[in-house]
């Protein structure tokens, strides 16, 4: 018992110090691990016609952050912590339109959200 305490006290002011050099070890989990879920951005204001093959999964794009519209290309990780894609797989080969202003009522299929006023208003890359 008395080697726990000795050791409790030996590694608090290394903890205390550690946080003091890097400004705040919360900090840096608060940018990983924030305490507000994390909002989708509006990518673009129109839908993307896509090809769908049967029987292939694919990963819609939640966040808006990533480059390769509507799928996801990893960018949630930094950008949206919280967030990740929503995975499915086609039914049929066919050609689809997918929503990128992301506030389809549908995931990840195109509703007609993106005529709405709110989010032709909206900034790209700003949350609805």
């Amino acid at each position: 018992m008395g080697s726990v305490r000795s050791v409790r006290t030996l590694m608090w002011p290394a903890a205390w110090m550690l946080n003091q050099r890097w400004g705040g070890i919360t900090s840096w989990l608060a940018r990983w691990f924030p305490k507000t879920p994390a909002k989708s951005v509006v990518a673009l204001k129109t839908s993307i016609k896509v090809e769908l093959v049967a029987g292939k999964t694919y990963k819609w794009c939640v966040c808006g952050c990533s480059k390769k519209q509507p799928f996801c290309n990893g960018s949630h990780f930094f950008k949206s912590p919280g967030l990740s894609p929503l995975k499915f797989k086609a039914q049929e080969t066919c050609m689809v339109a997918h929503c990128t202003c992301k506030a389809t009522q549908k995931p990840p299929y195109y509703d007609g959200t993106h005529k709405s006023e709110q989010v032709q208003k909206a900034e790209l890359g700003s949350p609805l």
